[in-house]
């Protein structure tokens, strides 16, 4: 194993045939099958379109084999089916062989716990443990351990997702919407063709073949979406369409060719769920609350209070907002990189779950895009970073002295300790935090302009340089 491997909460990722080989991945998943046989030796095993992803199967499904589990194999499939697979086949647990919005020469494992979650941290350093370990418990050898296909986890997961009563199928099929689609080449092309069919929905796409030949970087940010902005000029299309290479997030473009950012799939995912139900917005506590992260936009924050629903923010990472949301009871949940998690499915980042929620509100208001963009507040986001080793003597400064020098400059603000320091008012925000992989910490900051936002992340910048 290397020494730069990036072991996260719920996974490992790292660089193909440098950081991250076939044997590791053996290893890694042998450790977690060990883990989930605990509850029953049944492992779900799914991949993206990544091209070492056939390669990290067979090496996944020999150290789960070793570790004396059943694998059954789901094949090139999103995240989200692999979570509902889980469920489905009440397994121990699942591996999904994907790195996400990472760039093509990377790839990971991300573990899926019995409750079709990802691992927390207690449990996922019980899977690094056993992985790392020189010796594991011995595997079930009473008897061979068997690997089956499930051919039909994707058509159950679609049409899971159409027969959502929020979802109103029959309306978005009336309105006979033409679609922009931009699968980057990942599991999602034959997958949101599919949905998008199912709900009568015409389809101008890119990049649909799930090859894993990335035409460009990933992560569906606006920066990224130029070619996606120019197919909806050039066909007319209402609104255009992106999701990442394992197809857990959702970004959108409106219908003159301009990405509004991935804050707002949340936001309209929000409008979708609480605005079609007919409870009394005056009873609205009752529908539950909104649960979303610290760095997530305000635009969440604006759509949740138009409908009466409170918010609730959690740490970042997409597992903190899953347990908050089964703790509470929330129906809708995310973060704001375009991952929306509806739980009377399933709490999982979930794209065609999102492009459901999106469409259905977009037949049910009667408005496009742009229209309920330009309708609520705008703010801008400013991200940044210091390094540790620059910002203080002796390999970076005490974030204790940065947090109390923050909450000394800025008195008035609402404060939040759960991820490092996240100071608030009603139309702005400041979230500084270490960073989980890298030696450095991280400010992001939101305001109505990109100077008020820069003036917040200039001064925790500098408050972090002298302490």
């Amino acid at each position: 194993m290397t020494d730069t491997l990036m072991v996260g909460v719920s996974g490992v990722r790292g660089i193909v045939d440098k950081d991250l080989t076939p044997a590791v991945v053996t290893r890694w998943a042998r450790g977690f099958g060990h883990w989930a046989r605990r509850v029953t030796p049944r492992v779900v095993l799914g991949r993206d379109s990544r091209r070492s992803g056939p390669t990290f199967m067979r090496a996944a499904r020999e150290g789960l084999l070793a570790a004396g589990c059943d694998v059954i194999e789901v094949g090139m499939v999103p995240t989200p089916t692999i979570q509902l697979a889980v469920a489905y086949h009440r397994a121990g647990g699942g591996i999904a062989i994907t790195a996400s919005h990472n760039p093509i020469e990377w790839n990971a494992l991300k573990f899926i716990g019995p409750d079709a979650i990802f691992l927390d941290g207690q449990a996922g350093a019980a899977v690094q443990q056993l992985a790392l370990a020189d010796e594991v418990p011995p595997g079930r050898a009473a008897a061979p351990r068997t690997v089956t296909t499930d051919q039909d986890a994707v058509a159950r997961h679609l049409a899971a997702v159409v027969a959502l009563p929020v979802v109103d199928a029959g309306r978005i099929r009336d309105r006979k919407f033409t679609v922009a689609l931009d699968t980057v080449r990942g599991a999602g092309g034959p997958v949101m063709t599919d949905l998008l069919e199912r709900l009568g929905c015409r389809i101008v796409g890119i990049n649909l073949d799930p090859d894993g030949a990335f035409p460009r970087s990933p992560e569906p940010v606006p920066e990224h979406l130029g070619e996606l902005g120019d197919l909806v000029r050039r066909s007319g299309a209402d609104l255009g369409l992106a999701v990442d290479p394992d197809v857990d997030r959702l970004a959108l473009v409106d219908e003159a060719g301009t990405p509004i950012g991935e804050d707002y799939t949340l936001a309209f995912a929000v409008r979708a769920v609480f605005g079609a139900s007919r409870l009394p917005r005056f009873l609205a506590w009752l529908r539950g609350p909104v649960v979303c992260n610290l760095s997530t936009s305000l635009v969440v924050h604006d759509a949740a209070r138009a409908v009466g629903a409170r918010v609730v923010r959690t740490p970042v990472g997409e597992v903190h907002v899953a347990r908050t949301m089964v703790a509470l009871r929330a129906r809708i949940g995310g973060e704001g990189n375009g991952g929306v998690m509806y739980a009377p499915l399933h709490a999982g980042r979930d794209a065609p779950v999102a492009a459901a929620l999106v469409l259905g509100l977009l037949a049910r208001v009667g408005q496009r895009v742009g229209a309920l963009v330009a309708a609520a507040p705008r703010y801008a986001i400013v991200k940044a970073k210091v390094p540790r080793g620059l910002a203080g003597p002796g390999g970076g400064p005490a974030l204790a002295s940065v947090y109390a020098a923050l909450r000394h400059r800025f008195p008035d603000a609402r404060v939040d300790t759960q991820d490092g320091l996240h100071l608030a008012w009603r139309d702005r925000w400041l979230h500084v935090r270490p960073s989980n992989t890298e030696p450095i910490i991280r400010l992001i900051a939101e305001a109505p302009t990109g100077a008020d936002a820069q003036h917040l992340v200039d001064e925790g910048r500098r408050l972090c340089a002298a302490s």
